[in-house]
C-alpha cells in the first residue's frame, strides 16, 4: 500500500507492508503521475557483510523491537517500570479531505501516524499512542523522516539577548543531538532545523526544514546510521511525560521544503504562521505602534511621569500603551509579589482606570504585564498555598522566583480567575506574558496546562491580544503562537544585536508577530551608544514599538522617530502580507534583507552596516523575490543620513532610478558608502 501527501511545493510519500508504514519521499513535489509502487521499489537497498539478514526500514516510529540500528521513535515501560518492545503492525489508512491517518498495532496498543497538508505549504506531522493499560513514555518522537544525503544541518542555538543564532554542522555517521531541559522552547535550543543542500544559499539551492510546535522541553535527534541513512526525530523532552496514563501524543511536527534555498523555506514557514497557526481578534485591525514603558520607568510608577510619556508617544505616533512590571501586589523590585494579581494601592489609589481614560483619550488602546507563571516566595500565594510550587521545596530560585505547578486544576482555576477580573474590570486589549524563569523538572503536563489556562482565558476574552515573552525570545514557537499573537524576540533593544537577531529569525518568523522596538540612546543591555536612525529603522523592520522615557529625546531623535513612525505606519498594510527575503550580500559587513510584496509589486530593502568594509567602497546589493521583467522605481527613503565621507555622485543620494527586476537581481543596486552602525533604506514600486 502507498500513500502521498501534496502541498504545491512538497510531497511526502508513504508505502507499507506488514509493519509500520515508512516515508520512501520527502522533498520537492513529485509529479503526479508518479508511481509510487515503484518509488517504494526503488528505495530497497541492498545488504553486505556485517548486516543482518534484512535492512530495518526508518519507520515513521523506528521500533526498538525490530532490531533497527539506530535510535528508537519511542520508549516505552509498563505502569510498573517493565521495559516494552512492542512490534506493531499496519492495520488501517484513513484518508479525510487533506488528511492521511495511518493505524498500526500491537496486542493492546494503537499507534497512529496523522500527515496533514495545508494551503499554506507546510505539512503537519503527529504520532497518537494508545493503550488499553495505563503504561509509561519515556520517549515519543513525531513521525520520523528521512533527512537528505547531501549538505549541512543548520540548528538555532542562543542566549538571552543574543537569539537565534545558526550553527551550520556537516553531517557525519552518528548522532547530532540537541535536547532542551529548561522546559521551555528556549533561547539555547528553539525547536527548528533546516537541511542546507550542497551549495544552498539564502536565494539558491534545496533545504527541508522542521519546526516542532512546542513549548516545553524538547528534543531533536539527527541520525546518519552505520549503513549511511539518515533520518530526524523530534518530541518531547526525554522523560517529560512523567505519569502513567494510556493515550500519549506528540507536539505537531511542520514539515516545509525549498528550491529556492533559505528563503523559501522563510516564505512557507512566514505565511504559516501568519495565516494558519495565528488567530488573530480583529483580523482587519492594522498592527498597532506599541509603547511600552519597562526601560523608561522599571518599577518606579508614577501617575504624572506615566501620562506625559503617554502623551509623547501618542504625538510620535503610538498606537497602544503597555504598563509593564510593577503595577501589582507590593512589587517595587523583582524579589516580591509575583502570583498577587492585584493592583498595589500605594502606586495606583485609584486604581489603573486613571492612566487607562488617559491613554485612550489619546486614542492608543491598553495593555498590561502578567507573569502568570510564576511566583515569588515571598509573596501571598506563596505562603497561603506552599503545595502548589513545581519542583522540589529547597529548589535555587531564578531571578527571585519559583514556578506554579499549573498541571493542577486549581492553580489555573486560580489564575485564570485573578487574570480574568482584571480583564472584567479594566479596558484591556492587550497581555504581555512574560515567563522568566527556567523550570526546576522538565513536565509535559506543565506545557499543556500553560496552553489549558491561555485557552480558557482566549475564550473568555477573544478580543484580548496576548504576547508571548520569555525573558525575551526564550519562548517562540508554533506551539505558543496558538495561542497568542506576538512574541518577544529579544530583550535586546541594541539595534545591532537586534539587526541579526531578526535576519535569522526570519527564516521562521513573519513581521506581523515579530516585536521590535526603539530601545534608549543608551542601551540598557549592551551599553552602546546608537544613532536614533538606525534603532528606529531596524525596529521599523518588524512590528513596530518603542520602549524608552520619551522625554529624554532630542527634537532631532523625536522628528527622526515619527518620520520613520509615520512611514511604518503608512506602508504596514502590504508589509504584513509581505515576504521577508534574507539578502546574500557579498559584503559580509552589511546585514540585509528585501521585504516584497505578496504580488510583487513593491517592496523595501533594508542594508544595515554591520561593521566596518574591507573593500573602500560598497558592494552591489542584489535583491530577490521581484518580477524580472517588471521595471522598478527605486528611491532612497533616507539620504540625510549619509556620512561625512560620503562624498561621490552615488545617484540614489539625489534622484530615483528606474531599473527592472532583472537587474536589480543580477547586478543589484550601488548603496552610498556608509559608517558602521548605520542602515540604508530603499523603496522600490512597479512602474
Amino acid at each position: 500500500m502507498n500513500w502521498r501527501v501534496d502541498t504545491a511545493g512538497q510531497t511526502i510519500a508513504l508505502t507499507a507492508a506488514a509493519g509500520l508504514p515508512h516515508v520512501t519521499y520527502w522533498g520537492p513535489r513529485l509529479p503526479d503521475s508518479e508511481d509510487l509502487a515503484q518509488l517504494a521499489l526503488s528505495t530497497q537497498n541492498d545488504l553486505t557483510g556485517g548486516m543482518l539478514d534484512s535492512l530495518v526500514p526508518v519507520t515513521l516510529t523506528p521500533e526498538s523491537g525490530r532490531a533497527f540500528p539506530g535510535q528508537p521513535g519511542m520508549i516505552l515501560q509498563a505502569a510498573d517500570g517493565t521495559p516494552l518492545h512492542p512490534c506493531f503492525t499496519f492495520d488501517t489508512a484513513t484518508q479525510t479531505g487533506k488528511t492521511l491517518a495511518l493505524t498500526s498495532r500491537s496486542g493492546d496498543l494503537a499507534l497512529t501516524h496523522r500527515l496533514t497538508a495545508h494551503d499554506t505549504g507546510v505539512i503537519t506531522l503527529q504520532t497518537t499512542l494508545e493503550s488499553s493499560a495505563p503504561i509509561r513514555v519515556q520517549w515519543l518522537a513525531a513521525p520520523v523522516l528521512p533527512a537528505p544525503q547531501d549538505g549541512d544541518i543548520i540548528d538555532i542555538s542562543g542566549k538571552w539577548v543574543g537569539e537565534f543564532q545558526l550553527n551550520r554542522s556537516p553531517w557525519a555517521q552518528g548522532i547530532r543531538l540537541r535536547e532542551a531541559r529548561t522546559g521551555r522552547s528556549g533561547h539555547e535550543h528553539p525547536p527548528y532545523v533546516i537541511f542546507a543542500g550542497k551549495g544552498c544559499t539564502n536565494t539558491q539551492g534545496t533545504a527541508h526544514a522542521l519546526h516542532y510546535a512546542w513549548s516545553g522541553g524538547h528534543r531533536m535527534l539527527a541520525e546518519e546510521l552505520p549503513d549511511g541513512r539518515r533520518m530526524v526525530q523530534f518530541g518531547a523532552a526525554v522523560g517529560a511525560e512523567t505519569a502513567a496514563a494510556t493515550r500519549f501524543q506528540s507536539a505537531e511536527l511542520i514539515a516545509a521544503v525549498s528550491t529556492g534555498g533559505l528563503n523559501g523555506i522563510g516564505a512557507v514557514f512566514q505565511s504559516d504562521i501568519r495565516d494558519r497557526v495565528v488567530t488573530w481578534p480583529d483580523p482587519a485591525r492594522p498592527r498597532p505602534v506599541h509603547y511600552n514603558c519597562w526601560e523608561a520607568v522599571y518599577f518606579k510608577h508614577d501617575l504624572a511621569d506615566l501620562t506625559a510619556i503617554a502623551d509623547r508617544a501618542a504625538a510620535i505616533g503610538a498606537e497602544r500603551f503597555v504598563l509593564d512590571d510593577g503595577w501589582f501586589g507590593r512589587r517595587d523590585d523583582d524579589t516580591t509579589s509575583l502570583g498577587d494579581w492585584t493592583v498595589y494601592e500605594r502606586k495606583w489609589p485609584n486604581g489603573l482606570m486613571p492612566l487607562i481614560k488617559h491613554v485612550h483619550g489619546l486614542c492608543m488602546s491598553f495593555g498590561l504585564w502578567f507573569e502568570p507563571e510564576m511566583v515569588n516566595p515571598d509573596s501571598d500565594l506563596m505562603r497561603a498555598h506552599p503545595d502548589w510550587m513545581l519542583g522540589p521545596a529547597d529548589q535555587v530560585t531564578g531571578r527571585h522566583q519559583m514556578v506554579l505547578n499549573l498541571a493542577l486544576p486549581q492553580v489555573r482555576e486560580h489564575l485564570f480567575h485573578a487574570i480574568s477580573a482584571l480583564l472584567t474590570e479594566y479596558p484591556i486589549d492587550y497581555i504581555k506574558w512574560d515567563h522568566n524563569r527556567l523550570l526546576p523538572v522538565v513536565d509535559s503536563a506543565q506545557t499543556h496546562g500553560v496552553y489549558e489556562l491561555l485557552g480558557a482565558l482566549r475564550h473568555a476574552h477573544p478580543a484580548v491580544e496576548i504576547e508571548s515573552c520569555a525573558s525575551g525570545g526564550g519562548r517562540v514557537d508554533a506551539g505558543i503562537l496558538q495561542y497568542t499573537q506576538r512574541v518577544w524576540l529579544s530583550d535586546s533593544n541594541d539595534a545591532l544585536e537586534r539587526l541579526r537577531i531578526q535576519h535569522d529569525a526570519a527564516l521562521f518568523l513573519p513581521m506581523v508577530v515579530t516585536g521590535s522596538h526603539v530601545g534608549p540612546r543608551h542601551c540598557h543591555t549592551s551599553g552602546r551608544v546608537l544613532p536614533m536612525s538606525l534603532r528606529a529603522w531596524v525596529a521599523a523592520q518588524r512590528h513596530l514599538g518603542f520602549e524608552m522615557d520619551l522625554r529624554e529625546l532630542t527634537d532631532a531623535e523625536s522628528q527622526t522617530l515619527t518620520r520613520v513612525t509615520a512611514w511604518w505606519k503608512a506602508n504596514r498594510d502590504w508589509l504584513s502580507r509581505a515576504t521577508i527575503h534574507r539578502l546574500d550580500s557579498d559584503d559580509p559587513s552589511v546585514i540585509a534583507e528585501a521585504q516584497v510584496s505578496a504580488d510583487a509589486s513593491r517592496f523595501v530593502a533594508f542594508a544595515g552596516q554591520e561593521s566596518t568594509s574591507r573593500q573602500i567602497l560598497p558592494r552591489p546589493l542584489r535583491l530577490t523575490g521581484l518580477d524580472p521583467s517588471a521595471r522598478y522605481r527605486l528611491h532612497l527613503v533616507n539620504p540625510e543620513d549619509a556620512a561625512r565621507q560620503s562624498r561621490g555622485p552615488n545617484a540614489l543620494k539625489s534622484q530615483d532610478l528606474t531599473l527592472t527586476g532583472h537587474a536589480i537581481m543580477t547586478r543589484g543596486i550601488l548603496l552610498p558608502v556608509a559608517w558602521p552602525g548605520t542602515i540604508w533604506v530603499v523603496e522600490g514600486e512597479r512602474v
